[in-house]
């Protein structure tokens, strides 16, 4: 392909064959793919172009799946709470839940692999006092009146979540419920080795086998409406049966029970503060998971196939971070692109030859349709994800679900043809090169490495009103001028010189999750090395409640770094002075209102901070502390009540770090004095480039590397390359 086309992958169908030509063209496209709900023509085989196939491990044979129903993927399940109001209690299993989806799993021994907790003492329930009626669906219990109950029980998942996800949005009507099957047992795993080699041989034109993923999906279930009514995307609970759970016994030496995985009903969501429990089931899937999908692989390549993961769906186990992951040998990796974290979630990844964005919007008829704007929902993406490109490109860029609708939308069809081009050439000038950085960041958090760009993330790229604030934080840093770590309160146990290198911490989130750490801030190696590295000279910034635990008179455990405490009301006693706002190096891009306080967003920030004397605040509102700067030791910190994504908020993140660094000196190099613009450089190539993030004109002065400046107009969006 020519320089100015390539690089980017478009969907087909059966009905749109010359538009596909057409298409390919137009964006310059050099792969083609089907997707769930589509076949990829005959009349386009020979196309000169790579195809990729949806490879689906675990679905599309409902033959072998109900031949083989002990082989039927499982998922933990935990009913809602019950109060019991005399001395029996009846739960039935399957309120609440989308009966077409789930089949309780009364074949494997209940009384080993269920559950039944009294939940006001948290002790389990005698297995000689419930018992199950098969054709009620209820388990009766000899119950303590006014004590609160769950059972937790194993079920068979019969209709995959993702087809039904897409049966559901698309409006698909009579149409087979795809049955999810075991690839990890014994029948299943020889009978898919089979099924590959078949596949391959049965599409000779297909040059890429695009895994969808591999074992075990996400959790996601369904309310008896059809209705999302759980969703974690890095959920495990899914990723369990007898035959796994008697494997994973073995290898760690003591016995599995459902609350592992149950985890009170919150199912060890990302926001919790994993168990070391959960943490060895994780491993033992993470390390069992790799070696059958290296053989997969293995069989790809020897039938003379690329191998290419979707990040998402059944990728459970296979955590790209992680180790074991590089083992797997696969060729590339592909993942939905919601925003610039979620791209540096895939361009990030190690140990693949290359990877490759799935951009929004995805072709279902939920955006397009009569007066649907896709767009609008296309340019958020690109601008959005365009940041984070230019920190660490992905090697390819692409779009899935039903081209015929994107079709209708000839405007749409415009857009991303500049999308496609204005990729390329950001590709053919940052690939290979590391960009200027500044300074050295770490994230700290309970999960380190292993959520890298993945922090409060629920349902992928889309944000609540309890996490917008905190992922913020990581939407900004991915496309921002700084080395990124993620790392772990283990890591820094088992070797504090971790710290060595890092210019400053940051701890973001809510009070006892596994963002900010919880009781981790009691062992004392932990707070001790991380108050050594802030006294001499590193830099600290707590967004939240970081580094929150109520204890030993405390509930920031790092107040006398932060100089900023939260009332509880344990200290109402204590009359507190320090409310005095100042004017500062980080809020000096900060517009001031009428009242003269600094206009910024802290999203739905924190009540009830107040700062301990000595400290200094940026801005407070009816005497509660949002943003504060303190000195300890050689050291300096910055406290945050919560930053939503903003350009506005990038910046003053931006100023923090420098300031908490000791590095103001550093601000005017490669830098825009309009937050709305931003330098990236490459110097290592010779190379920088000047971003309008805006659909507006922008006016700016741009510093280059040796602090000299330049006035500059740009047009919307536009970007302008130059030479060092």
């Amino acid at each position: 392909m020519s320089k100015n086309t390539g690089r980017v992958t478009i969907p087909t169908d059966l009905d749109v064959i010359s538009q596909t030509h057409e298409v390919m063209k137009r964006w310059g496209a050099d792969a083609v793919r089907d997707c769930d709900g589509t076949d990829f023509p005959n009349e386009l085989r020979d196309i000169d172009a790579k195809v990729y196939s949806t490879y689906y491990t675990t679905r599309k044979d409902n033959v072998w799946a109900s031949a083989n129903p002990e082989e039927i993927q499982q998922l933990y399940l935990m009913t809602p709470f019950y109060t019991a109001e005399s001395t029996s209690l009846s739960i039935h299993l399957m309120k609440g839940l989308y009966p077409d989806m789930l089949k309780v799993n009364s074949h494997d021994d209940i009384k080993r692999w269920w559950e039944i907790i009294d939940r006001s003492t948290g002790e389990v329930v005698p297995t000689e006092q419930w018992s199950y009626n098969e054709q009620t669906g209820d388990v009766s219990i000899t119950s303590i009146p006014f004590h609160d109950y769950t059972v937790s029980f194993l079920a068979y998942i019969m209709w995959d979540p993702v087809h039904m996800y897409n049966a559901v949005v698309n409006g698909w009507k009579d149409v087979e419920h795809q049955i999810t099957f075991d690839v990890r047992q014994p029948k299943t795993r020889a009978f898919t080795m089979e099924r590959i080699r078949k596949f391959i041989e049965e599409h000779p034109y297909v040059n890429v086998i695009r895994y969808t993923t591999f074992f075990h999906q996400f959790t996601l279930i369904f309310d008896e409406l059809a209705r999302e009514k759980y969703v974690d995307w890095y959920g495990y609970s899914a990723s369990v049966s007898p035959y796994i759970l008697e494997q994973f016994e073995q290898e760690v030496g003591y016995t599995f029970r459902p609350e592992f995985i149950i985890d009170q009903g919150y199912y060890n969501n990302n926001y919790r503060i994993p168990t070391k429990e959960f943490r060895d089931f994780q491993a033992f899937q993470r390390r069992e998971v790799a070696k059958l999908a290296k053989e997969m692989v293995d069989i790809t390549h020897e039938c003379g196939k690329e191998a290419m993961m979707f990040l998402g769906d059944h990728w459970i186990g296979t955590e790209p971070f992680m180790e074991e992951f590089t083992t797997i040998g696969l060729d590339a990796v592909v993942g939905s692109v919601g925003n610039g974290s979620t791209l540096r979630l895939i361009s990030d990844i190690p140990g693949v030859k290359y990877t490759e964005g799935r951009f929004l919007p995805y072709f279902f008829p939920d955006t397009f349709h009569e007066g649907g704007d896709p767009v609008r929902e296309a340019k958020v993406n690109w601008v959005t994800a365009r940041r984070a490109i230019l920190r660490k490109p992905i090697d390819r860029i692409g779009y899935g679900g039903y081209l015929k609708l994107a079709l209708d939308f000839p405007d749409f069809i415009d857009y991303i043809e500049s999308v496609c081009d204005e990729f390329r050439t950001l590709y053919d000038n940052v690939h290979g090169t590391t960009p200027y950085c500044v300074k050295t960041v770490a994230v700290l958090n309970c999960w380190g490495k292993m959520r890298a760009w993945g922090n409060h993330m629920v349902h992928h790229a889309l944000y609540y009103k309890q996490n917008y604030s905190y992922s913020g934080i990581i939407e900004s840093l991915s496309g921002a001028p700084f080395d990124v770590k993620f790392i772990s309160f283990d890591d820094i146990k088992q070797d504090p010189t971790i710290l060595d290198g890092i210019d400053v911490i940051l701890n973001v989130g809510d009070a006892d999750t596994a963002y900010t750490g919880g009781e981790w801030w009691l062992d004392l190696d932990i707070i001790a090395a991380v108050k050594k590295f802030v006294h001499e000279g590193g830099g600290f910034i707590g967004v939240g409640e970081p580094a929150a635990h109520q204890a030993n008179g405390r509930y920031f455990q790092l107040a006398s770094i932060l100089g900023v405490e939260e009332e509880r009301g344990f200290t109402l006693g204590y009359d507190k002075y320090n409310w005095d706002e100042h004017d500062h190096f980080i809020t000096a891009d900060c517009k001031t209102d009428a009242d003269g306080h600094k206009e910024i967003d802290f999203g739905e920030g924190k009540k009830n901070i107040f700062a301990l004397e000595g400290t200094t605040i940026l801005r407070q509102i009816d005497k509660e502390v949002q943003l504060a700067v303190n000195s300890f030791g050689k050291g300096r910190s910055v406290y945050i009540s919560g930053l939503p994504y903003s350009f506005e908020n990038s910046r003053l993140l931006y100023r923090a770090i420098l300031w908490s660094a000791h590095s103001e000196q550093d601000l005017n190099h490669w830098f825009s004095d309009n937050y709305n613009v931003e330098v990236h450089a490459y110097v290592k190539n010779g190379k920088y480039c000047v971003v309008n993030n805006t659909y507006e004109p922008q006016e700016t002065i741009i510093y280059r590397g040796d602090g000299s400046s330049f006035p500059l107009n740009m047009e919307a969006n536009e970007i302008k390359w130059y030479e060092i």
